[in-house]
């Protein structure tokens, strides 16, 4: 048994998260993957400790993002929107991967909160079961149909010509949807360092990569944008492997077993209900992005080059405060688990404004900084001008989601996925896509009306969350 499980238990508090200790020392202690109970002692300190690894888990996620665009910038414009518009396309992997996640996750914290290895494990195997057989299906019709998929977006015919790259990736999404779903049950169970290791070897792998199959150094094929998805599929399949060999590997908090796969048709079924309105709520999110790009492709391959590489920089300063988030969704779910509603309700605000503190620096760097940052990957006036208006405007909702990026997260952690599906519906669907048409179309305000649609819709979407969350309803779903 922990250290931190045999002492004695200390009432939970929202001091800070390092108080007792020097910084560093504290990092350290993140990061060797000592089991920690996170029902019991400070709240502030089990928020630290939760979300070191998680925030460096998805910094290399969000450093992946930014170098991958960067090498692919060297292509032109077409293989700049080529890579837009696919990843548009994989945001509904992306949502399917996390829309699991998320009951896996809710279900795992929910068993462990519990004192439920066993009932853990048995999750996990099922989440699994699920995953695969989502990705056979997408994988052979993502294939068969990348082309016409391109078309229907709006591509011009230099990006046509770059299906190649939409095969791989679509047809490779088995590695995204293992990735994510594997990851979900190591946070999900506390085990968040695992997780971040995992992220890393598989990112690494697609850095180094990434540049020698597209540009053909020394014995790689060059392959030109196609190359960027080998090494992203390459990548990611070598990081489920190392996951999956942590999952069956004995001694972790969820320990998969053969037995654990056989299939369990109510379980399945709960996991089921939850990833399918957690997939719905990530969907209506995500999926909305693709009607932005939609908006703006109208404005040819310079608006949607600058789109594409604002967003990725965006999507650079986002993730690691999915760290922050993911660390409020297992306090949550374990602490319902453990009979503590108000801890889980504590720790949820105290994560918000540990969030607020980074984006909203992050926002003001944007703000100032937004010349020399697009400078790094274009040098081209026309896209670089859609790149600077995206980063300024979009920065200035930075505050407001700092808050309602984590409070979604907490409802989910405590297995309420309707809520925040509504909350989605409403913000990005009925809010924000209008505004953007009728802002960028109809008063000509091209993609910059685009980019004041997204960042009010970032603040609508703190407001309603933080009022819904005060509400406690969440507090009684059981998992």
């Amino acid at each position: 048994m922990s250290e931190s499980l045999s002492a004695t238990p200390s009432p939970p508090s929202d001091s800070p998260p390092v108080a007792a200790q020097g910084t560093w020392q504290a990092i350290r202690e993140a990061l060797r993957g000592a089991h920690h109970d996170y029902t019991d002692g400070p709240i502030g300190r089990s928020i630290f400790l939760l979300a070191v690894p998680m925030v460096l888990e998805t910094v290399m996620e969000s450093v992946f993002a930014i170098v991958d665009v960067f090498f692919v910038s060297r292509l032109g414009a077409d293989a700049v929107a080529t890579v837009g518009l696919t990843e548009s396309l994989m945001i509904l992997i992306y949502s399917l991967a996390m829309g699991l996640g998320i009951g896996a996750t809710a279900t795992v914290a929910r068993r462990i909160g519990e004192r439920d290895a066993k009932g853990a494990s048995h999750a996990a195997a099922q989440a699994l079961i699920l995953g695969l057989g989502i990705a056979f299906v997408l994988g052979v019709a993502g294939v068969v149909a990348a082309p016409a998929l391109l078309s229907v977006m709006g591509a011009s015919p230099g990006v046509i010509a770059n299906a190649g790259f939409t095969r791989v990736m679509l047809g490779g999404n088995a590695t995204v949807l293992l990735l994510f779903l594997i990851n979900a049950v190591f946070r999900g169970a506390g085990d968040a360092v695992i997780a971040m290791r995992v992220l890393w070897l598989a990112n690494a792998i697609n850095i180094v990569l990434g540049p020698l199959f597209i540009f053909g150094i020394g014995p790689f094929p060059e392959l030109g944008v196609v190359g960027a998805a080998v090494a992203t599929n390459i990548g990611r399949g070598v990081g489920v492997v190392y996951a999956v060999s942590r999952l069956v590997r004995p001694g972790g908090r969820v320990h998969v077993a053969r037995s654990d796969f056989r299939l369990d048709p109510a379980l399945m079924w709960q996991m089921i209900r939850l990833s399918s309105s957690g997939t719905f709520q990530i969907l209506i999110g995500t999926a909305s992005w693709i009607g932005l790009v939609r908006v703006i492709s109208s404005f040819g391959s310079s608006a949607l080059a600058g789109y594409t590489i604002g967003f990725r920089v965006i999507i650079f300063a986002l993730l690691p405060s999915w760290g922050l988030a993911n660390a409020a969704a297992t306090m949550v779910g374990q602490g319902l688990g453990a009979g503590k509603p108000e801890r889980a309700e504590r720790a949820a605000w105290i994560a918000g404004r540990y969030n607020l503190w980074f984006l909203g620096a992050v926002g003001v760097l944007f703000v100032v900084f937004a010349p020399a940052i697009v400078s790094a990957f274009t040098a081209d006036p026309a896209v670089t001008s859609y790149a600077v208006s995206c980063l300024r405007i979009v920065a200035l909702g930075f505050p407001f989601y700092a808050y309602g990026m984590v409070l979604t997260s907490a409802f989910n952690g405590a297995g309420d996925t309707w809520t925040p599906t509504w909350i989605n519906l409403l913000v990005f669907w009925l809010w924000e896509i209008p505004i953007a048409y009728a802002l960028a179309i109809v008063f000509d305000m091209g993609p910059r009306g685009v980019y004041i649609a997204i960042m009010l819709a970032y603040s609508t979407l703190a407001v309603l969350s933080a009022w819904l969350f005060r509400k406690g309803s969440w507090k009684t779903r059981r998992v």
